[in-house]
């Protein structure tokens, strides 16, 4: 058994970083459509392991919950509110994640340390996600709550891989499969048709392979085996990377205000990740 799980995810977050610059290919193509054949190629990473699968009903339930359900939210709120401001909010999903630990993980307990961190880590995503310019609207109110429940969605449903009753690791499959035909469901109801190229169709399936697929299997590891403090902490290195990422892609290019928010997403990760001192350490300072 993996005794280390940050190393698994710092893999989630790597993977997730990607996802803006593989998006970007697949720009033309409706949201639930990528979302939904992407969940489905992810699904196939476990697929010699169907037969593990089957899991208890309410563990399916909150396997559906979480990807499925967040995504829904989050692309209604694009749809509702302008992208940056979204985006901003469905980020709070890292900082929730450090705050409703103690809920969900009986015996934990947030310290000055955690807190800070979580939301230094905030305030440096906020940089990143909308270059300094946010402009709130009332007008858009809906699309914001909607992000803040995606944002609740991810959150809760990461806590939540904690407490469920041990299930194996491969049945994430499972979950991205029921999640990504219900997302194709949803691109019949509400969206075009549409024909991909074959430049897209390969794009999808590295969405799945990595993204879309391979980071929720590293992250419902992550999840089960490590501290979800520290885990959240070190989520809001993200956007970071996906800035970075498409920087060196030619597709994005940093700011001054980027250099801030990079010392900020650093210092808030490492105050959150920090082991915490023993009592006697603590007493002998």
């Amino acid at each position: 058994m993996v005794k280390h799980p940050i190393p698994l995810a710092l893999g989630a977050v790597l993977l997730w970083a990607s996802l803006a610059t593989l998006g970007a290919l697949t720009r033309s193509l409706p949201p639930f459509f990528v979302v939904g054949v992407s969940l489905c190629v992810g699904s196939l990473l476990s697929i010699h392991r169907a037969k593990e699968w089957k899991v208890p009903p309410l563990t399916a339930l909150a396997g559906v919950y979480g990807l499925f359900g967040y995504h829904f939210l989050l692309f209604f709120a694009f749809r509702h509110a302008p992208a940056l401001e979204a985006n901003l909010l469905n980020y709070l999903w890292p900082l929730l994640i450090v705050l409703l630990s103690p809920w969900f993980r009986p015996g934990i307990r947030l310290n000055h340390r955690h807190i800070l961190g979580g939301a230094l880590g905030f305030i440096g995503a906020g940089l990143i996600v909308t270059g300094g310019q946010l402009a709130l609207s009332q007008q858009y109110l809906p699309g914001y709550l909607l992000a803040i429940a995606a944002a609740v969605v991810w959150s809760t449903f990461s806590l939540l891989l904690g407490r469920l009753p041990a299930f194996p690791g491969s049945a994430m499959g499972g979950f991205c499969l029921a999640s990504g035909l219900l997302a194709l469901l949803c691109h019949a109801l509400f969206e075009p048709a549409v024909n991909p190229s074959a430049a897209q169709w390969a794009t999808l399936a590295l969405l799945g392979l990595g993204p879309m697929g391979g980071a929720f299997f590293l992250w419902e590891r992550a999840l089960r085996l490590g501290d979800p403090r520290q885990i959240g902490s070190l989520s809001y290195s993200t956007p970071l990377l996906s800035t970075l990422l498409l920087t060196a892609s030619g597709q994005g290019h940093l700011s001054p205000l980027a250099s801030v928010a990079i010392l900020l997403i650093l210092g808030g990760a490492l105050l959150g990740t920090l082991p915490a001192r023993s009592r006697a350490a603590a007493g002998a300072s």
